[in-house]
C-alpha cells in the first residue's frame, strides 16, 4: 500500500510539473528585448550532447516525467525508474553555461530468475556538474567542450559511493537536405569494480536527425561504449530514436526508445520528458 502510494505522489508530482511548464511557456517575458532570438536548444533526448549552449543570463530546466530501463539477464531481471531526472543549466556567457543534473528520486528492483526474490532500492542519486563550452562556431562544424564531474550523493543501493568524471566533446556537421550530424566522442575516468582505484572508458556515437516540420524533428542515434575495468573490458551498444516538438521558442517535449544491441546492454530505454528556458 505505501509503495502504490509513494509511486502515485511522484507521478502526481511529474504531472504537476508538466503542467506548470506548459503554462508558463505562454506567458510573456518581461523583458522581451532580453528575449534570446533563437529557439531553445537542448542536449536531449538523445545521449549526443548538443554544441550549442544556454544564452547568458539565462536559466534552462531540462528534465525527464518518466523514464523505464528494462534489463534482462539470464540470471536477474532489473527494472529502474526515474520519477524525474532534471538538468539545470544556466548561461554564464554566450558560449559557456554551467549545469547541474540530480535525480531525486530513483527506484531499482532486481528479480532473481532462479528463486523469484526481488530486492527493490529507492532513494536519490548523484550529482553531476558539467561546464559546457562551444569552442568552435562556423558554417561547416561546431565543436564543444564538456567537463563533468560526480558528486557521490546517491542513496545505498542507487550508486557505487565513488567520485567520477570525464569529458565530452560533441561535434555537429550540418549535411545537404537539412540533416544535421553529430559525433560524440567521451573519455570517462570511472570506478574500479572492486573499489580499488579508477579506469578509463572510451564512448562515441553517431547521431542523425531531421526536422519533419518547423516544430517536429525525429533523431536516430548509435552508440558504443567500451569500459576497461581490470576485472575485465565490457562494451555496450544501442540503437535510439527519438523526437521533439517545439511548443514555443522557449518550451520544448520529447519522447524517446533506446534499444540495446548486445547481452551487455539494458534491453529497453522509454521516456519522455521536456525543456523549458527561463
Amino acid at each position: 500500500m505505501t509503495s502504490t502510494y509513494g509511486r502515485l505522489k511522484y507521478f502526481n508530482f511529474a504531472a504537476v510539473l508538466f503542467t506548470a511548464l506548459i503554462a508558463s511557456a505562454h506567458v510573456p517575458r518581461l523583458h522581451a528585448e532580453a528575449a534570446p532570438s533563437s529557439p531553445i536548444c537542448t542536449d536531449r533526448p538523445t545521449k549526443a550532447n548538443s554544441t550549442c549552449t544556454v544564452p547568458a543570463g539565462s536559466w534552462q530546466l531540462e528534465t525527464d516525467i518518466g523514464s523505464y530501463v528494462r534489463d534482462s539477464q539470464p540470471t536477474v531481471l532489473t527494472e529502474t525508474v526515474y520519477y524525474t531526472n532534471p538538468t539545470l543549466k544556466y548561461g554564464l556567457t554566450d558560449s559557456t553555461d554551467l549545469q547541474v543534473n540530480w535525480a531525486p528520486r530513483i527506484r531499482i528492483q532486481s528479480q532473481d530468475r532462479t528463486t523469484g526474490e526481488s530486492k527493490v532500492s529507492r532513494g536519490g542519486g548523484d550529482i553531476y556538474l558539467r561546464l559546457k563550452t562551444r569552442i568552435l562556431e562556423s558554417d561547416r562544424a561546431s565543436i564543444a567542450l564538456i567537463p563533468f564531474v560526480k558528486a557521490p550523493t546517491a542513496a545505498r543501493g542507487i550508486g557505487n559511493d565513488t567520485w567520477e568524471g570525464g569529458i565530452a566533446m560533441p561535434i555537429a556537421l550540418p549535411l545537404s537536405g537539412g540533416f544535421s550530424l553529430t559525433l560524440g566522442p567521451e573519455l570517462d575516468v570511472l570506478a574500479d569494480s572492486d573499489g580499488s582505484g579508477h579506469h578509463g572508458a572510451l564512448i562515441n556515437l553517431i547521431n542523425v536527425s531531421h526536422p519533419v516540420t518547423s516544430r517536429l524533428t525525429l533523431a536516430v542515434e548509435v552508440w558504443d561504449s567500451v569500459n576497461r575495468d581490470p576485472s575485465g573490458t565490457v562494451r555496450q551498444q544501442s540503437a535510439d530514436i527519438a523526437m521533439t516538438y517545439l511548443v514555443g521558442p522557449d518550451f520544448q517535449l520529447d519522447a524517446g526508445a533506446n534499444f540495446g544491441l548486445n547481452s551487455a546492454t539494458p534491453d529497453s530505454h522509454i521516456y519522455i520528458g521536456l525543456s523549458r528556458r527561463f
